[in-house]
């Protein structure tokens, strides 16, 4: 239970700190700077286009060395995550704010509005309800990544039954509660992620 509730703290904290990443990303992806998307870009490319483990496994032992910054397992784990999980956000984020009417935005400048008035009171509010649902899957997404922090020796939920099953030599009992934890948690979720992907569709007249 230890484990289970460790696991959905970190669940929230790298969803949380994704998000972030993925909004202020996300919004300077749309600069016509160079300047600013290449490294934008870039960042989004590399975390997109590797494995996570073999991520994870990078930030715990080759950044401290590359940086030398010594770090916890739980930082690594959470700054990896985070990163990797923002990469994923910000295209959502973009994607949704590029879906929006451009007349609309057009409308709002002629009404004198800022830039900051605009994406907060006109772009924003209409591209999030169509961002819900790939950001609720990518979320979800990111709780079935944890599994992975055991590798790293963070105490989740895969880690202490680990260790469980390694003290009792009860493997099966212990997998199958582990499996069983992780889909009671995650159905519920994915249900209603699909009633919100299904309720922000287009409605019929």
């Amino acid at each position: 239970m230890s484990g289970l509730l460790y696991t959905l703290l970190f669940t929230v904290i790298c969803v949380v700190l994704g998000l972030l990443v993925g909004l202020v990303t996300g919004l300077g992806r749309l600069s016509s700077n160079p300047v600013i998307t290449a490294p934008l870009r870039a960042y989004i490319e590399v975390f997109r286009c590797t494995p996570v483990l073999v991520q994870l496994v990078w930030f715990y032992y080759a950044l401290p060395v590359l940086t030398g910054i010594e770090m916890s397992a739980v930082v690594a784990a959470t700054l990896c995550l985070s990163l990797y999980g923002g990469a994923f956000y910000s295209e959502i984020v973009r994607g949704g704010i590029i879906s929006i009417d451009a007349g609309q935005t057009e409308a709002a400048k002629a009404l004198g509005m800022t830039r900051l008035q605009l994406l907060r009171r006109v772009i924003l509010p209409q591209a999030f309800k169509k961002m819900v649902p790939p950001l609720m899957n990518q979320s979800i997404m990111q709780l079935k990544n944890t599994s992975l922090l055991s590798v790293l020796a963070v105490p989740d939920l895969l880690y202490q039954g680990q260790v469980i099953a390694h003290d009792t030599y009860r493997p099966l009992e212990l997998y199958t509660f582990i499996a069983i934890a992780y889909f009671a948690v995650l159905l519920p979720i994915t249900i209603w992620a699909k009633r919100m992907e299904f309720g922000s569709g287009p409605k019929e007249v």
